[in-house]
């Protein structure tokens, strides 16, 4: 029996071009395949560790907060694009926006705004424990960047000041603050 019969047929079951077509096809969709499912995979198989994050929005319009207030975000998945992340507002708290003034002398002082507060999230999420960016709903999760906390029904850009990867949360949350707890 030949290898290449006088039809072109490997095996006198399939043509060469044929099958040289269809190993590039597969060949093809293994590798976009591999490029669409590595993520997914890699991220269902590492370990993770909790990711604590604080967020403020400084000096709040009154009629940002008071929706915050009506609609208590506590448990709210945050959203990137249109998909939600692993990531959750687990309390809120306002504080007060203290914006400088200069004096007639020239001297900087902070007097309380009657009107503005600030508005602090703290967000909670997951990471890989050795990466050099934590990220939280595709932000990176660093002192001093700007974070867009985006729900379902709320967005709002505010600063991250405080950042903690661990089990437990060792930041103080004030009494006042509405948390998953009092839910």
């Amino acid at each position: 029996m030949k290898i290449v019969n006088e039809k072109g047929k490997l095996f006198g079951v399939i043509n060469l071009v044929d099958l040289l077509v269809l190993l590039i096809i597969i060949a093809v969709i293994a590798v976009v395949g591999k490029s669409l499912l590595q993520d997914r995979v890699t991220e269902v198989v590492a370990s993770k560790e909790t990711i604590w994050m604080e967020v403020e929005v400084v000096g709040a319009n009154p009629r940002y907060y008071e929706e915050i207030q009506r609609q208590n975000p506590i448990g709210s998945q945050l959203i990137a694009g249109n998909l939600y992340q692993n990531a959750t507002i687990e309390a809120w708290w306002m504080e007060e926006f203290l914006p400088a003034a200069f004096t007639d002398d020239g001297q900087t002082v902070y007097l309380p705004d009657p009107l503005r507060e600030n508005v602090v999230y703290l967000i909670k999420s997951e990471v890989a424990p050795d990466t050099a960016t934590p990220q939280i709903a595709n932000q990176e999760a660093r002192a001093g960047r700007s974070f867009i906390v985006k729900t379902q029904t709320t967005e709002m850009s505010g600063i991250i000041r405080y950042v903690e990867i661990g089990p437990e949360y060792t930041g103080t949350i004030p009494e006042e603050a509405h948390d998953i707890h009092t839910r």
